[in-house]
């Protein structure tokens, strides 16, 4: 097994027979070397080494280059691809820890590059996440608002420092995936068949996972409640088959206040998808909401519209994802 991990100003050996390397290598070496350390290290044996081999691959044990975000990148690209080709046909329960490993790092040291404003909105999206699964996990004390003939059901309860919050929970017929990718990757589009939304605009972006949002709200059935629109912080996740989609209020540079619009708070919310463990072709849906629509509402009212709102949206998400599945046969025919 050759393994090598270089500091700036000498060479480390960590095992026998171990890779030699500049003590101060320039841009044009470093791809050499990552593919060299990511085809030393990848071994059963060894790969509780894979932080300091990380480091390397990355140009960050190097003083010189550890600004060099696009030497990170390329050591990503390379450790998976050696992980694909090491993988083979079966299941190996090694290859897939390294891979969480690899991608927790790669993570880690994307964080590095944010700005400090772009740490606070990934901070801001994990807490919403971690709230909103501790909410969702608790069973006890769900009171049922609506349940249909179909059997959506929306119940809610009343939480310390955070009010009454909703959970809608429906089976759709559509895979995880699917879903995934309308309400993430096509997120902007969802004022096109989702009345109860006029608009959603992405502001930023920050890494894979994080993004800030704008909405503005549809109009209620004779206007019970006036216009309102949300900045958000949204995190979107993948936990093996199971995503969330979770979120709450937060401020941006880009979006202030609006005229005519009442600035409404959100959160924690929190959708989750997973499959159903009856059939992995349909959707076990969850959808966690805590809203404060502000101004002078009673709260009998913002109760029934946000249940009814919760019950709405999965039929026009069903809508949607029909009408999707209707365009694609017809493609294919």
């Amino acid at each position: 097994m050759v393994l090598f991990y270089l500091r700036g100003d000498e060479n480390v050996t960590l095992s026998d027979g171990a890779i030699k390397g500049p003590k101060h290598p320039t841009v044009l070496q470093i791809p050499l070397l990552t593919h060299r350390a990511c085809i030393s290290f990848i071994s059963k044996e060894n790969f509780i080494m894979l932080p300091a081999t990380f480091k390397l691959c990355a140009g960050i044990s190097y003083r010189h280059m550890r600004n060099m975000t696009g030497l990170r990148k390329n050591a990503m690209v390379a450790i998976h691809h050696e992980l694909n080709k090491l993988s083979g046909p079966g299941p190996s329960a090694w290859i897939n820890h390294i891979r969480r490993r690899s991608s927790l790092l790669s993570s880690r040291i994307a964080e590095e590059t944010y700005s400090e404003a772009e740490q606070c909105y990934v901070q801001q999206g994990q807490e919403a996440l971690q709230k909103s699964i501790s909410i969702l996990s608790d069973q006890d004390g769900w009171q049922t608002e609506i349940e249909t003939v179909s059997g959506d059901k929306v119940m809610s309860k009343v939480l310390p420092d955070i009010g009454k919050v909703f959970k809608l929970e429906v089976m759709l017929e559509q895979q995880t995936d699917d879903l995934y990718e309308e309400l993430v990757d096509n997120m902007e589009q969802m004022g096109e068949w989702n009345p109860n939304v006029k608009q959603v605009k992405i502001l930023q972006k920050i890494g894979q996972d994080t993004m800030i949002t704008h909405e503005i709200s549809g109009e209620t059935p004779g206007n019970v409640v006036g216009p309102r629109d949300f900045v958000s912080v949204r995190c979107a996740k993948r936990r093996g088959s199971t995503c969330f989609l979770a979120g709450m209020s937060t401020q941006h540079p880009g979006m202030p206040e609006k005229k005519g619009f009442v600035r409404a708070e959100n959160g924690p919310t929190c959708i989750v998808m997973r499959p159903s463990a009856d059939d992995p072709n349909k959707t076990k849906f969850t959808w966690l909401l805590s809203l404060d629509l502000k101004g002078w509402i009673p709260k009998t009212v913002i109760n029934r519209v946000l249940s009814q709102t919760q019950v709405d949206f999965a039929n026009h998400l069903r809508h949607r994802m029909a009408s999707n599945g209707s365009v694609e046969a017809a493609i294919a025919c």
